[in-house]
C-alpha cells in the first residue's frame, strides 16, 4: 500500500507567507481565520486521510462497489470511515454557517480537497458532488428549497450529484432527451436516463440530492431549453422527515478502469417528483455554478494524485540499489537509484510542478473567495474574470500533469511498478479519470481559446498577462533571472494570444488545433509566476528557515530551466497551422 505524508508545512507557508493578497485581505468575514486554526485544522485532517482514509484506496481497488437486488453497496469501510469523517465535520468546512457550516474559506478547504485526493480518490467523491451540489442550490434555489434540503447536505447526512449525462448526449447537452412534466401543485415529474453519474448511488448516506437536467414540455429545443432540477431519491416530508422512495432506480454500475470504489451509476427517471431550481429555461446557467466548482475540483484531484505519486517515487528512490551512479562512491555493490541523474531529473520535474501547482490553486483560490465576497462590485468582477481565465487552465494542467507525473512515478519502480503489489498502478489508473471529468480536457482548452480570453468586460488575458509582469518588476537581484526567464515566456505567450485571436477570425480551424498548445503555453506561464511569488518570500525570508526556503530555491530553479521551456515549444508547434492535418485523408 503506497505511503502517505500530508504536506502540512508546505500548505502552512503558502498561508502565512502567499496570503498577502489586498483584496482577499479586506474580506472581513475571514479576519478571524488565522494560522494557528488553519494549522489545527490541517493537523486533524492530516490524522484522519493519513490514518483512516488511505487504507481505503486499496480496499475499494480490490472490492469494488456493487449493485445487488436494487441496492447499491460500497466497499468495506467505507461506511465506518464516512460516519467518523461526517462526525468530524469535514462535509461542513466550507459551507455556510446559516445551514450548519464552519464558513472556512477555499484557501483552506482546498488544502483538504488535496489531502482526500490523495488519500482516496474514490471516496472523495461521494462527499465533493454533495459540495457541488450544496453551492448551486445555496446559489439559485428558493428559501424553502435552501431550508428543506442544505442543513442535512451540509451534515453530510445526505449527499448529492449531478446528472448530466445521457447515451445521447455528453459534451452536447442540447440533445438531452429527459423530460419534466410540470404538474397542479408546480413540482415535476422527470423521465429519462442519465449515465456516469458520480456517486449516483450507494448505502452512505439517508438521502442522495439529485441535480437533473431536463427539458420541460413546453420548452424550446437545444440548450436554450434546459431547466434544473432538484430530485431526492427519497421524497422529504414537509417536516424534513424522509417520506416514500421516489420514481428513481439504478440501472447498473459501470466498471471502470480506476476509481473502482466510487458508483458510476446508470439512473432511470420514471415520474420521479422534481422542484425547479432557477428560472426555466435558464437550468445550464444554475449548473454551470456547479460544474466550474468541479472543474477546479477535478484539477485539485489531479494535484493530490501527484503529491502521493511523488512521495512514493522518492521513498522507493532512496532505498532501491540499481546500477552504479556517475560519481560512485561505492567500491562495490550497486548504488540507490536516486543518485542517477535521471532518476533525480524524474523527481525533481514532479516535485517542481506540483509545488508550483499548489501554489497557483492557493492563488486562485484568494481570488476565488474576491470574487465572491468582495465588497466592491468591480475588484469582484475582476477577480471573477481571473477565475473564469484559469478555471480551465487548472483543470487541465493539473490533471495532465497528473498523468505524466503518475507515469514517471510507475518507470521509477521499473517493473514493480506495474505489478498491483506497490500501488502505483492504481494511481495511474484512478487518475485517469479527471482529464476526462467535467469536459474533457480538449473541451476546456477550446473554452479558454474561444470564451475566455476575451467576454464583455475586455481583454482578460492581457489584463492577467499585465499583472505577471507587474509581479516580475523586482528590484532583488536574486530573483531577476528567474523574472526575466519569466518576462522572455511571456512576451512569446503575447505573440502566441495575438497569433490565436487572428486565426480566430479568419482560421478557426488553425485556431482549433492550437487550443490544448496554448493551454499549455498559458499553465507553464502562469505556474512560474506562482513560483516568483514563492521565490519572493524564499529570498526575504532565507535566514529565517534556511533549508527550507534552500529547497524552494533549487525546486524553482529546475522548473525555470526544465519545465518552463515547454511554454514556447507549444507556441512553435501550434503556429505551423492546421492544412497538414485537416487535409489528411485517412483510409
Amino acid at each position: 500500500m503506497p505511503i502517505y505524508t500530508a504536506p502540512v508545512e508546505d500548505m502552512m507557508f503558502l498561508f502565512n507567507k502567499l496570503r498577502n493578497n489586498k483584496n482577499y485581505n479586506e474580506i472581513e468575514k475571514y479576519k478571524e481565520v488565522n494560522s494557528e486554526l488553519v494549522k489545527d485544522i490541517l493537523e486533524e485532517a492530516a490524522k484522519i486521510n493519513q490514518n483512516i482514509i488511505l487504507p481505503l484506496a486499496k480496499s475499494g481497488d480490490e472490492n469494488p462497489t456493487t449493485l445487488e437486488n436494487g441496492t447499491v453497496r460500497t466497499p468495506p469501510g467505507y461506511k465506518e470511515a464516512y460516519t467518523k469523517f461526517i462526525e468530524d465535520g469535514w462535509t461542513s468546512l466550507s459551507c455556510d454557517p446559516k445551514y450548519g457550516g464552519q464558513g472556512m474559506p477555499k484557501t483552506v478547504s482546498s488544502f483538504f480537497d488535496e489531502m482526500l485526493s490523495s488519500a482516496s480518490l474514490s471516496f472523495k467523491l461521494y462527499s465533493e458532488l454533495s459540495i457541488g451540489a450544496y453551492n448551486c442550490i445555496s446559489h439559485h434555489a428558493t428559501d424553502s428549497i435552501k431550508n428543506k434540503f442544505l442543513p442535512k447536505m451540509v451534515q453530510g447526512k445526505w449527499s448529492g450529484t449531478m446528472c448530466l449525462t445521457e447515451p445521447v448526449c455528453g459534451t452536447d447537452l442540447g440533445l438531452l432527451k429527459t423530460k419534466a412534466v410540470e404538474q397542479s401543485d408546480g413540482t415535476y415529474k422527470l423521465s429519462g436516463q442519465k449515465i456516469f453519474i458520480t456517486s449516483g448511488d450507494h448505502d452512505l448516506t439517508e438521502n442522495i440530492i439529485h441535480l437533473v437536467i431536463a427539458r420541460a414540455a413546453d420548452s424550446p429545443a437545444g440548450t436554450k431549453g434546459i431547466s434544473l432540477f432538484l430530485v431526492p431519491k427519497f421524497i422529504v416530508n414537509e417536516d424534513g422527515s424522509i417520506g416514500s422512495k421516489n420514481g428513481i432506480s439504478t440501472g447498473s454500475i459501470e466498471s471502470k478502469m480506476g476509481i473502482k470504489g466510487s458508483a458510476t451509476c446508470v439512473l432511470n427517471f420514471d415520474d420521479a417528483i422534481g422542484y425547479m431550481i432557477g428560472p426555466k429555461n435558464k437550468g445550464l446557467n444554475a449548473m454551470f455554478t456547479m460544474m466550474n466548482l468541479e472543474r477546479i475540483v477535478v484539477g485539485i484531484q489531479g494535484l493530490g494524485i501527484s503529491e502521493i505519486a511523488y512521495q512514493n517515487s522518492l521513498s522507493y528512490a532512496k532505498e532501491r540499489k540499481q546500477g552504479k551512479a556517475n560519481k560512485s562512491k561505492s567500491s562495490n555493490g550497486a548504488d540507490f537509484i536516486i543518485e542517477h541523474a535521471d532518476i533525480k531529473k524524474s523527481l525533481l520535474n514532479m516535485k517542481s510542478i506540483i509545488e508550483g501547482e499548489r501554489a497557483l490553486c492557493f492563488w486562485l483560490s484568494q481570488q476565488t473567495e474576491v470574487s465572491l465576497n468582495h465588497q466592491d462590485e468591480k475588484v469582484r468582477q475582476e477577480a471573477s474574470d481571473f477565475v473564469s481565465l484559469m478555471t480551465p487552465v487548472v483543470k487541465t494542467m493539473f490533471t495532465d500533469m497528473g498523468m505524466e507525473i503518475t507515469s514517471e512515478a510507475m518507470q521509477i519502480y521499473g517493473g514493480y511498478g506495474y505489478t498491483k503489489d506497490q500501488g502505483i498502478e492504481q494511481l495511474y489508473r484512478d487518475n485517469r479519470i479527471t482529464p476526462i471529468y467535467e469536459g474533457t480536457n480538449s473541451v476546456q482548452a477550446a473554452d479558454l481559446v474561444f470564451r475566455k480570453l476575451v467576454n464583455k468586460n475586455g481583454d482578460v488575458i492581457n489584463k492577467y498577462l499585465d499583472m505577471i509582469k507587474n509581479d516580475c518588476n523586482t528590484e532583488n537581484d536574486k530573483i531577476k533571472p528567474f523574472a526575466k526567464e519569466l518576462s522572455d515566456h511571456i512576451e512569446v505567450l503575447s505573440n502566441f494570444t495575438a497569433w490565436i485571436k487572428e486565426k480566430i477570425q479568419n482560421s478557426k480551424d488553425d485556431a482549433s488545433a492550437a487550443c490544448n498548445d496554448y493551454l499549455k503555453a498559458l499553465g507553464f506561464v502562469s505556474i512560474a509566476h506562482a513560483w516568483i511569488k514563492v521565490l519572493e518570500v524564499s529570498f526575504n525570508d532565507y535566514g529565517n528557515n534556511k533549508n527550507f526556503y534552500e529547497d524552494k530555491i533549487q525546486t524553482a530553479k529546475f522548473y525555470f530551466k526544465r519545465v518552463l521551456p515547454r511554454s514556447e515549444n507549444h507556441f512553435k508547434i501550434a503556429t505551423t497551422g492546421s492544412d497538414y492535418i485537416m487535409n489528411f485523408k485517412f483510409n
